[in-house]
């Protein structure tokens, strides 16, 4: 990922120091749980405790030459600790140590995304309450279809976040599982009770059976939940993009001053952050696939998934990320035309109600074909004649023969038709528990 959208927080995490000192922490406490257990001397792992560290230019350096990064860790480890250092990744197998390890970066990793998703929650939340009932028209296809509220709407994608942070959550218990089971998986070398006395102290989980690898489909568990909470933000963007379209200009995404919005054209304000995260999801989703591919391979394990995890993992987080940032900014500095709003529902002369008056014919005896014929032919004429759907409907005796005025002008009750949207609040908000 290009500087420019890495967090600080990520960056840390990702760093080559990070991973060298999670490594070292894992073969310090196998070593640690081996002395409990007598099987090293408790002196030994004392000296590796005090005196385990390691130079990472000097890591990178012996890997150029080795070509290995886990024995390059392992030397340059051996440097700091001395003598003792002989029990350190005994029985193991550098997928021992590469895989613990990695379940808890992306552990971290995840907190970190978790803590944003709860931020755009919170901020989606608020706008929601805000514009419950700030009523606007409904789309399908594209075209006026009934009222809504913003506020309704801004709910739906709540809601569709608040799923997100379960399969996060539900991905973040998966992916918590590491191994110290050796060349094939078969705790040849080790006591069974050194893997899973190291995995309570590591605040992970023994894998149950694993090869040399903890098996891929963790990793693709993981990468399809933070895909998927991609593709929700792209949702909201892609909305945000049709809602600032000139002719709609509905809502408008942050605008600073001094911005500027096109090299062209002065007047231009362009939803560039909804752009850009609707592109960065399409990535996400191009990582979750290569995840998908990682899972077979061949026999106990092969590397194919190993240089591609070093990419996709770091790269996945700093996306989602950042779109998650920004998007809690977007949403908090979103800027609502409400007035634009009721000057586009005024388009239709009252159409959106069609359905109510299709409704009402039936209940007063009318078969439902010829309901819709005969409200379908009134709303022909307000696009045709540019007359109110009220009028075009009081003219066809069909219908004012079948129900009064007074039925009619009920039809036409905005209150009634968006009556349950606070039932519909109340329902999806009781969900929150965090």
């Amino acid at each position: 990922m290009i500087d420019r959208y890495a967090s600080a927080q990520m960056t840390r995490i990702w760093s080559n120091e990070n991973r060298f000192a999670i490594w070292q922490e894992v073969e310090t406490t196998v070593c640690e749980v081996r002395a409990e257990l007598g099987q090293i001397p408790a002196a030994a792992a004392a000296a590796i405790r005090e005196r385990g560290g390691f130079d990472t230019a000097r890591v990178l350096e012996i890997e150029k030459t080795i070509q290995h990064d886990v024995i390059a860790f392992l030397t340059s480890m051996a440097e700091h600790i001395g003598p003792e250092a002989r029990f350190v990744h005994q029985g193991m197998t550098s997928s021992d140590l590469l895989d613990t390890s990695f379940a808890l970066q992306i552990r971290e990793a995840g907190a970190v995304l978790r803590a944003a998703l709860v931020e755009l929650l919170d901020t989606v939340e608020r706008l929601a309450v805000e514009h419950r009932d700030t009523v606007m028209m409904g789309r399908s296809h594209g075209i006026h279809a009934e009222p809504t509220t913003f506020g309704l709407k801004l709910l739906v994608y709540w809601s569709a976040l608040e799923r997100g942070l379960r399969r996060l959550d539900a991905a973040q218990e998966q992916i918590g599982y590491g191994q110290i089971s050796g060349a094939v998986g078969t705790i040849a070398h080790l006591d069974p009770q050194v893997e899973s006395r190291t995995m309570e102290r590591l605040g992970l989980k023994a894998d149950p059976a694993s090869t040399q690898i903890v098996q891929r489909d963790r990793h693709a568990a993981w990468l399809q939940a933070v895909a998927v909470l991609g593709a929700t933000i792209e949702q909201m963007a892609v909305e945000i993009r049709n809602l600032q379209r000139t002719d709609v200009h509905e809502v408008e995404e942050p605008f600073g001053k001094g911005q500027k919005g096109s090299s062209a054209m002065p007047h231009k304000k362009n939803p560039i952050v909804s752009e850009k995260l609707t592109g960065m999801a399409r990535l996400l989703r191009g990582y979750a696939h290569t995840a998908l591919e990682n899972v077979a391979l061949w026999h106990e394990r092969d590397i194919s998934h190993s240089s591609v995890e070093r990419i996709i993992f770091p790269d996945a987080c700093h996306t989602l990320h950042h779109m998650l940032t920004r998007m809690t900014w977007l949403i908090g500095g979103l800027v609502v035309y409400p007035d634009n709003m009721k000057a586009n529902m005024a388009k239709v002369r009252g159409m959106y109600f069609s359905q109510a008056v299709l409704l009402a014919l039936t209940e007063h005896g009318v078969s439902r074909e010829d309901a819709y014929a005969w409200v379908q032919a009134a709303a022909m004429k307000v696009w045709d004649e540019d007359k109110p759907f009220r009028e075009a409907l009081g003219e066809d005796e069909r219908i004012t023969t079948r129900i009064s005025g007074e039925v009619l002008d009920r039809c036409f009750d905005l209150g009634h038709q968006l009556r349950n949207i606070p039932h519909i609040f109340q329902r999806t908000l009781a969900l929150k528990d965090w």
